[in-house]
């Protein structure tokens, strides 16, 4: 039940993360992908910053972490891209 909370978790904060960052929609996988990724980095990132807490441990703040995470991911790969 981990997997699949974890996946649902990843293509939530992806898709949450496509309409702040990319306009063209890349798909469910695509998604996943980058909101699992983005769930370390935003992790990793708000770990830099010191937000840490009871807040990120819940089910909301992993979501609102990933989301951060996949943010980021999608901006440096728009600036890649260009």
């Amino acid at each position: 039940m981990g997997i699949l909370l974890t996946l649902l978790f990843g293509a939530i904060a992806g898709w949450l993360a496509g309409f702040f960052v990319n306009k063209d929609k890349c798909g469910l996988l695509w998604n996943i992908i980058i909101g699992l990724i983005g769930g370390f980095v935003g992790g990793w990132l708000l770990g830099l910053i010191g937000a840490t807490g009871s807040f990120w441990s819940h089910w909301y703040g992993q979501i609102i972490s990933a989301v951060i995470g996949a943010v980021v991911l999608l901006w440096i790969w728009n600036k890649i891209k260009k």
